[in-house]
């Protein structure tokens, strides 16, 4: 089996929220959810450490996700499951148990914090050669959406406790940017986080950008980029996907995109809520694979970015994907598309350590 990266999962977000034990069997957090109509995905969940370690992946990008959207109320009987909060502050402190989250995890050997590019050769080197089944997976924090940060001046204090990639907004306005959903851009807050941003070397993912947003980003930021888990808009035709003139973008700047498995972003005319997943297989999101590679001419900036109980279940992903192991069905599948080893490989891990071994400090 071959190593996996995978750039997006909220696993504190699953933890905090739907109150699912990351590192029990995956039966088991089902089971507990039984009988629980708070939310489609209940009594579904596809990820947890265990599954992770079975599918080979090594390392993932673990996100803090939390919004500050004082017009929002929670739906009744489900604030567990919101993440909107009233005020930035408010989106701070629960980021920050997202945080503390992993960091319990850290203490108790289950992961293993990846903050520089010499953190992830180790990491990598001993996934390598140790086949223990009890191995750490090692993250990157990654967050998504700005609003628990305060003021921009504050994305320090972050960087401090390993913030190392950032999504300015998420789904509607954030305080940054506008994001999924919306038409805007930047905010004069935003356009002040980017300079910041910048000088401390932090990556900007462009996952969730409108399409305004993106072009100033663009062109006001000089750092690295990246796109965590986003797929291309000619196969899933609505805003929340990139469209071929952002991808030729992304690719010029030397970017990895990850395609991401929720079933609205990889086939067309998915009416979420009322599709289902018959007939949709992982097979499907070879096809955005073989996008960004035409475009690109090469396969050097496709990769993994799952986005797996990012708030949704088996309502909405590939009928044939029952647990995150399930992403090693790529490798055959890739090979039966005329890929070569080596561009599998790339695929499924190469494409990230290469970035982020360019982009992570280097100690």
């Amino acid at each position: 089996m071959r190593l996996i990266i995978d750039a997006h999962l909220d696993l504190a977000y699953n933890a905090l929220h739907f109150n699912r034990d990351q590192t029990e069997e995956l039966a088991l957090i089902n089971q507990r959810e039984a009988g629980l109509t708070d939310g489609k995905a209940r009594g579904t969940a596809c990820v947890n450490l265990p599954e992770m370690r079975r599918g080979k992946i090594a390392v993932c990008l673990a996100t803090v996700l939390s919004r500050a959207k004082r017009e929002v109320q929670p739906k009744p009987g489900a604030f567990r499951l919101d993440i909107d909060f009233g005020t930035q502050h408010m989106a701070y402190a629960s980021a920050q148990g997202h945080l503390a989250y992993y960091r319990t995890l850290q203490r108790q050997g289950e992961l293993q914090p990846i903050q520089t590019a010499a953190d992830l050769r180790e990491h990598w080197d001993r996934w390598q050669k140790d086949e223990s089944p009890d191995l750490p997976i090692g993250y990157i924090l990654a967050m998504e959406g700005a609003d628990p940060i305060v003021e921009p001046e504050d994305v320090d204090l972050w960087w401090e406790d390993g913030l190392r990639s950032l999504i300015l907004a998420h789904y509607g306005k954030g305080h940054y940017s506008e994001g999924t959903g919306c038409e805007g851009g930047l905010t004069e807050k935003g356009k002040r986080l980017l300079p910041e941003l910048d000088r401390l070397g932090m990556i900007l993912d462009l996952t969730h950008t409108t399409d305004r947003s993106f072009d100033e980003a663009m062109d006001q930021f000089s750092g690295p980029v990246m796109a965590s888990h986003s797929n291309c808009r000619a196969l899933a035709h609505n805003q929340r996907q990139f469209n071929d003139e952002q991808i030729a973008t992304l690719i010029d700047r030397g970017a990895v995109i990850g395609v991401a498995f929720d079933a609205w972003m990889i086939t067309e005319n998915w009416v979420r809520g009322e599709s289902t997943p018959e007939g949709l297989k992982i097979a499907a999101i070879v096809d955005h694979i073989d996008h960004y590679c035409q475009l690109a001419g090469n396969a050097n900036h496709v990769a993994i970015g799952s986005d797996l109980d990012g708030g949704f279940g088996a309502e909405q992903r590939p009928s044939d994907l029952h647990s995150i192991a399930d992403l090693q069905q790529l490798d055959e599948i890739l090979s039966s598309r005329g890929y070569s080893d080596d561009d599998i490989d790339k695929i499924l891990h190469g494409n990230w350590m290469n970035f982020f071994l360019k982009h992570l400090p280097a100690k």
